[in-house]
């Protein structure tokens, strides 16, 4: 089943318990769809890949927005985005554990032959592509800096 059968079949579940705080996260994520079903050049369907590219913004963007209302003191909008961020991620796959990336972006940087931090955008470019979704991308970017260095 496609991301998007998956997120209607929520929202019809979210709908149907009247949870309101779960409904917002998951229209969310068919707008993000959505909007890039309907976007200039975009196919039909949208592949796997931009899926989960999706999921990673939208993360990404309420972890960051909790962060910064935490920060503010907006407990009550910081509650919300972080809520929203949890929501957003059961349909993530799996994050791989630090000691897991570490290991993965290890064995590409042998496979690149990087010696160097002027090495790093071949790195970069190689980690973020094959741990799309599995990682995020600042944790990857914090590895590659420290074995580079």
């Amino acid at each position: 089943m496609s991301l998007k059968q998956t997120i209607n079949e929520a929202i019809k579940q979210a709908m149907l318990a009247k949870r309101k705080e779960e409904l917002t996260a998951l229209r969310a994520i068919k707008s993000a769809i959505l909007l890039a079903e309907t976007e200039k050049g975009a196919k039909e369907e949208i592949s796997e890949d931009t899926e989960m590219k999706l999921l990673m913004k939208a993360t990404k963007q309420r972890k960051e927005s909790g962060e910064l209302f935490k920060k503010e003191g907006r407990d009550d909008l910081a509650q919300k985005e972080f809520f929203e961020y949890e929501i957003i991620s059961k349909y993530l796959p799996k994050q791989m554990e630090e000691g897991e990336v570490r290991a993965a972006i290890e064995a590409l940087i042998a496979k690149v032959g990087a010696t160097s931090m002027a090495d790093m955008g071949k790195v970069m470019g190689a980690a973020t592509k094959e741990l799309a979704g599995k990682a995020e991308g600042k944790t990857i970017s914090t590895i590659v800096k420290e074995l580079l260095s």
